[in-house]
């Protein structure tokens, strides 16, 4: 078990599966962090009070019959090492019970580790085309961390899921809470989606100002957007669809594409050409 007290410029990152994770693409990121970066396990909170296992049911593992074992529905926090500071990822199934109960144990558990920042991560179904990269929307309602990160306040009002529980929660207990949403084309909503998953590991570089291993994404990403590629030149329909969207996203997006956006990918390939010295 890892110790959180010793953790140095500690930031949490934060996903759950369900409501909030369209095609897994934020849980994906948090596994993605846990296996690059070697984290290791630091505490659960039991699911017994959290979770309807007839809508989360437990698994069973193991292929020897004397060693089979059943897993529970629950939410784990594991510490990540960067060569900067330290991560802690909380991950799990999104709960089905008392909410409230819950992301107070959650924040109680945050209060512990005195964050420099805690981000939220989700991912939405939209009409983005996948062969454009995928729009990655971060916020705060911090208008002070706000402006310090250059992202916009948050206008949002309708449902919500448990990420916007706990980070309300977090946020009402005084810390700095960022809120990144992928978008997700709604004609490919199937999970995996790495390119959505690498969009969120890229804003999620910006934040830190710190370079992230990769890995594989990029490439499957390529070969993600080619798969639909190809599965859209098959049906009329669904090409031109899709040229509409494009097209429309060209339109909308051509003043950030010479700006912001190029130099903040400018700094990401600076971040990791240093690294690699």
């Amino acid at each position: 078990m890892e110790s959180l007290s010793t953790l140095r410029n500690p930031v949490v990152v934060i996903a759950f599966d369900g409501w909030n994770d369209a095609a897994d693409a934020a849980s994906h990121a948090v596994e993605h962090l846990a296996q690059t970066c070697r984290a290791t396990m630091a505490f659960e909170i039991d699911g017994e009070d959290y979770y309807d296992f007839q809508v989360n049911r437990p698994r069973v593992q193991g292929m020897d019959a004397d060693e089979r074992t059943i897993t529970w529905p629950a939410v784990r926090f594991a510490v990540a090492h960067l060569p900067e500071r330290d991560l802690v990822l909380i991950s799990g199934p999104e709960p089905n019970l008392r909410w409230k109960s819950f992301s107070q144990t959650v924040v109680s558990a945050l209060r512990s580790i005195q964050p420099a920042l805690v981000v939220v991560l989700g991912a939405m179904l939209t009409d983005a085309p996948h062969s454009r990269p995928l729009p990655v929307t971060g916020t705060v309602d911090d208008p002070v961390l706000a402006s310090r990160l250059g992202l916009e306040p948050s206008s949002y009002e309708g449902p919500t899921g448990i990420v916007g529980v706990v980070a309300d929660a977090a946020r009402r207990a005084k810390m700095p809470v960022v809120s990144l949403w992928a978008q997700v084309p709604h004609y490919v909503a199937d999970s995996p989606n790495p390119k959505a998953t690498l969009g969120l590991l890229g804003q999620l570089e910006d934040l830190l100002d710190e370079s992230l291993d990769l890995g594989d994404l990029p490439e499957m990403a390529l070969a993600w957007e080619r798969g639909v590629n190809e599965l859209a030149a098959e049906d009329p329909d669904i090409a031109e669809y899709i040229a509409r969207l494009e097209a429309a996203q060209d339109e909308e997006g051509l003043p950030a594409a010479t700006g912001d956006s190029i130099a903040a990918e400018f700094q990401r390939y600076l971040r990791r050409r240093n690294q690699g010295r």
